[in-house]
């Protein structure tokens, strides 16, 4: 039973992450003039600077997956945490599908509460990465918690101002793409695990 689950979760993971990589993409090419040095992620969902800007269909292709990426997130949670009763991972990783899934529903128009869920969904993320170790093995268990602390780390330059060279949205990139490389790495490791 614990197999089963564990590449449930696994499937869960792999998914949510994977589904949002494409979507971020898409909605990327779709929203005119969008700079992933100058503009957040963010702003796939609405731009708010001095006046607030929803473009479609980038909106509602960010907005739904990052979402989807919370959900599947929480359920993949769930089911790890069946599978393994991880009680430290479960809190972890639904702390950053609850963060992601505001992110979604709380954009750029809803202010403070948007910044809240986005940065609950980045430290949460890096976390996950870094307590999955326990459940890998070497290397990957390694890698997790490189990408973990790369994810932290680059929270910090970016709290800093610290871009290097990158402009905000190309630091923000450095936080969230470790972590959904450790998100696909991590579902991919738990589905072929025997």
């Amino acid at each position: 039973m614990k197999y089963a689950h564990g590449k449930l979760a696994g499937a869960l993971i792999l998914v949510a992450s994977a589904q949002f990589i494409v979507a971020l993409t898409v909605a990327e090419a779709f929203y005119s003039g969008y700079s992933v040095s100058q503009n957040y992620i963010s702003d796939l969902g609405a731009t708010c600077r001095e006046t607030c800007l929803v473009l479609e269909p980038t909106a509602t292709i960010f907005n739904s997956s990052v979402f989807l990426l919370g959900l599947l997130g929480i359920l993949g949670a769930y089911s790890l945490w069946r599978g393994f009763r991880s009680r430290l991972l479960l809190i972890l990783l639904v702390m950053v599908g609850l963060g992601a899934m505001g992110v979604g529903l709380f954009t750029e128009t809803a202010g403070a509460i948007h910044h809240v869920a986005s940065l609950v969904t980045f430290v949460f993320a890096g976390l996950s990465a870094i307590a999955s170790y326990r459940l890998q093995k070497a290397p990957l268990s390694f890698f997790s918690i490189l990408l973990g602390l790369m994810t932290l780390g680059a929270l910090g330059l970016y709290f800093s101002d610290v871009f290097l060279g990158l402009g905000p949205g190309g630091m923000e990139r450095m936080i969230v793409y470790p972590a959904l490389i450790w998100a696909t790495e991590f579902g991919a490791s738990l589905i072929t695990r025997s």
